[in-house]
């Protein structure tokens, strides 16, 4: 028996989507990610989901700031890694003080890497080029890039560089919006 708490959601639930598909009509499916960490560990995530967002003809946009801006620099990218310490979730489980021996973010970094080798997974630059010639749009925050003295020509070609409320505009018609 459906109860009238059911039923009512079951009806808010399709006027949702009908209104949603109204006001869309016509348009691209949107994705905005924002990718706020810059660990190799964290780095992976918003260029995959995009790079697959693009690859289903979706139209996305990656918003890099705070330490996620790292994944744009130059010689930074290059160098992301992994940190050790308060990470519970890594593959080989180690207490914090094990983490904290000097030399344990190599090993981490170092296990991570060849981790995706094995896989066959597409490098950091790799992904970054993937994702260009997919059609992400790859967006440096403008307001992080002042606070973290970044210059334009630290950057990776082919990047646009906004401030919040410009991404965020992006983001108001985007179906799918993720904070990473």
């Amino acid at each position: 028996m459906v109860t009238t708490r059911e039923r009512l959601l079951e009806e808010n639930l399709k006027l949702f989507a009908t209104l949603h598909k109204e006001a869309h009509e016509g348009e691209p499916k949107r994705v905005a990610i924002v990718a706020s960490k810059g660990t190799l560990d964290m780095v992976y995530p918003p260029l995959i989901l995009a790079s697959s967002a693009a690859s289903m003809g979706m139209e996305c946009a990656v918003f890099f700031t705070f330490y996620g801006l790292n994944t744009l620099h130059k010689r930074k990218n290059r160098n992301l890694q992994v940190a050790p310490l308060a990470n519970p979730a890594a593959p080989v489980p180690m207490p914090n003080f094990l983490g904290a021996i000097p030399g344990m973010t190599f090993v981490a970094t170092w296990m991570l890497k060849r981790m995706m080798g094995r896989q066959k997974m597409p490098t950091v630059q790799e992904l970054l080029e993937v994702c260009q010639q997919s059609g992400v749009k790859l967006i440096a925050c403008s307001t992080t890039m002042g606070v973290m003295g970044v210059k334009e020509e630290d950057l990776i070609d082919g990047v646009d560089i906004e401030g919040a409320a410009a991404f965020l505009e992006y983001a108001s018609k985007a179906q799918v919006t993720l904070f990473i």
